[in-house]
């Protein structure tokens, strides 16, 4: 029997009446975006309705190169076109062995020199449950360390080191987590700012550690994040990040650093710990590197496999399709000075978002790495704080971001208050595209501040 079709509706208006009415009241981006993507091609998307967007979300950062860039579309239609298997679940393939290479390659090197890569289910949280799951088998310990503001998926294990209350509220007791005050100068834990609230966070954590009553046993883990993303895109100081790896050696805890989002040039750098030279103990790995299509890895020091066989397994571990998508996205990256591109773009981009504050004061502060970029909106009436920062103005934020979209443009927010515009564009975007972001995203945040709730 063929479906009803309401033509007196519009198709996408049609579209998005019955997912309202068919899918979870859990469901986000649809409410932020009530549009219906029909067709997408590198940065540009059109909806059912003829109009076309800047995805600046870009898959929430997974899509590096784009929608359907043509090296993707080949490496996907040569794999078709071989016959090869497209599920396989852990069997060794042609396309797995090429793609764990391009991976190993691309990692730094004394990393990956003494490495071993577990595929996980499709998604980065199950990454993450796989790399907590791995050390606390290596280790015979149960707890971890986390940061505020973390966030790290909405599974189990990968909620209980995220920093957002909300979203950990309904799934009690968790895990055994402690939390530990990650840098943000802008709302800074210790109240000082800058650097200072930096080497704060360092003490705090050592002298916490190395208190007998201090209340933390011995760890199986730390998690951290070189840049927080859904916490509002906060970069921490590589200094920071270097004492945080010193702090784990010494004490015999093993380090492992969530690169999903950072990852494959996001952030100026093939993998965002290598803007300050630390060497984890394991590296989280998704979005990207399956070149658009699901794909999760974590890669970890080989002294750390002691898992028996079977003890972290999925049944879509095997996607043929993504490590063919993803093995050619990573050779593509590093062969078309793409990181380089990042870095350079984003210093441009985030310094002209800079010289907006002087004319808008809604806008509170402009961060990031690379392309990973946040704007926070901020109430300029309210009362700073002692680090002088101003009041989050979420309600604004969701009136630039749909003053955003009318003007074609897809931003998403983010941050402790859903108070920042995240800025994620493919690493292909061109200057022209850059400019024509940064110009409506400027206006929208003009109008928007213009007019009253």
């Amino acid at each position: 029997m063929s479906p009803t079709v309401d033509t007196a509706v519009p198709v996408g208006d049609a579209i998005l009446r019955r997912q309202r009415i068919r899918e979870s009241a859990a469901r986000t981006y649809a409410r932020s975006f009530p549009i219906v993507p029909v067709r997408a091609n590198g940065m540009t998307v059109e909806g059912a309705d003829g109009r076309r967007y800047l995805d600046c979300l870009s898959g929430a950062g997974t899509l590096v190169l784009g929608h359907n860039h043509p090296v993707v579309l080949a490496a996907i239609r040569r794999t078709l076109d071989s016959g090869a298997p497209l599920h396989l679940l852990d069997l060794a393939t042609a396309e797995k062995d090429d793609f764990t290479t391009a991976l190993f390659e691309s990692l730094p090197p004394a990393f990956a020199d003494r490495a071993r890569v577990h595929f996980c289910g499709p998604a980065g949280t199950d990454a993450v449950e796989a790399a907590l799951k791995l050390m606390r088998t290596a280790t015979g310990r149960r707890g971890a360390l986390a940061f505020t503001g973390a966030y790290h998926g909405m599974t189990s294990g990968a909620l209980a080191v995220t920093g957002s209350v909300a979203a950990r509220v309904p799934l009690a007791g968790a895990g055994d987590v402690t939390r530990l005050p990650y840098p943000y100068p802008y709302r800074c834990p210790f109240g000082v700012g800058g650097e200072r609230g930096a080497e704060l966070s360092v003490t705090y954590t050592e002298r916490l550690l190395d208190d007998p009553s201090g209340g933390v046993a011995a760890p199986a883990a730390m998690i951290l994040e070189a840049v927080q993303g859904e916490g509002g895109v906060v970069p921490a100081p590589d200094d920071w990040l270097r004492a945080m790896r010193r702090i784990t050696a010494e004490r015999g805890i093993p380090l492992i650093v969530d690169e999903v989002q950072t990852g494959v040039g996001r952030t100026g750098a093939m993998w965002a710990v290598q803007h300050s030279g630390i060497t984890p103990d394991a590296m989280v790995l998704s979005k990207a590197i399956g070149g658009s299509l699901p794909l999760a890895v974590v890669v970890y020091r080989e002294e750390y496999d002691g898992w028996p066989p079977g003890a972290h397994t999925g049944t879509f571990r095997g996607n043929t399709l993504a490590m063919a998508a993803g093995a050619a996205t990573l050779r593509y990256v590093a062969a078309n000075g793409l990181v380089a591109r990042s870095e350079q773009l984003g210093a441009r981009m985030t310094a002209r978002l800079d010289g907006l504050r002087s004319g808008l004061p809604v806008i509170g502060d402009v961060r990031g790495r690379g392309l990973m970029i946040g704007v926070e909106l901020v109430d300029p009436a309210g009362t700073p704080d002692a680090c002088g920062a101003l009041p989050a103005d979420p309600e604004l934020a969701v009136r630039v971001r749909e003053a955003c979209l009318r003007r074609g443009l897809i931003v998403e927010l983010g941050g402790r208050h859903d108070a920042v515009l995240r800025l994620l564009p493919p690493l292909t975007i061109t200057d022209e595209q850059a400019e024509a972001v940064l110009d409506r995203l400027g206006d929208a945040v003009e109008a928007a501040a213009r007019c009253t709730p």
